[in-house]
């Protein structure tokens, strides 16, 4: 599902009252505390009760390997890994794929990504990765498998529950966000 929604379906925003998220500031090793992690700065994101996590991809190089390392990381202090059984391997899998997939995008569409966050709470994992790109993402239509290139979005679309996009209005670039759903 594609959709310019800051939040999930039937998620009311930040004045739901879920705060208390809690992490690492990737960047510098520092906690990061508040209600929610901002999709962008000054504008309103899904709450994150749980953990959060942020990388700055200022100044670095081979940001795809780097943001999947980062998110593995992540994925072991949450216990999403090592996996248990398949499902739970699959989800890790996925949460990956994903990243890999919206920072590349970022690489090649929109001038590089600025920042990656992660947060989690029991229920779903959300991976928002902002950038300086004035292009709108979408799945490529007709989607042609045999053909290279042109699959990032339809994966991100196939393997996650909702992603969307954020703008904020007069700040260049956007905020694009996915949520894989927490393995059972």
């Amino acid at each position: 599902m594609s959709t310019t929604r800051p939040y999930s379906p039937g998620d009311r925003g930040p004045e739901s009252g879920d705060g208390g998220a809690s992490g690492v500031d990737g960047a510098s090793g520092a906690p990061v505390d508040g209600a929610a992690v901002p999709a962008v700065e000054g504008a309103a994101a899904r709450p994150a009760a749980g953990h959060a996590r942020r990388l700055s991809f200022a100044g670095e190089s081979g940001v795809v390997p780097l943001a999947r390392d980062f998110a593995r990381q992540a994925l072991y202090a949450w216990g999403w890994l090592p996996a248990a059984n398949a499902d739970q391997r699959a989800a890790a899998e996925d949460v990956l794929l994903v990243v890999s997939e919206l920072v590349t995008n970022a690489c090649l569409h929109a001038e590089g990504p600025d920042e990656l966050r992660i947060a989690c709470d029991n229920k779903v994992l959300r991976i928002e990765v902002s950038d300086r790109g004035a292009g709108q993402p979408a799945p490529r239509t007709p989607h042609r498998a045999g053909r290279p290139g042109g699959h990032g979005m339809f994966i991100v679309q196939r393997l996650c529950l909702d992603w969307g996009v954020v703008r904020v209005p007069g700040v260049a670039g956007k905020t694009v966000w996915a949520e894989v759903g927490a393995p059972a």
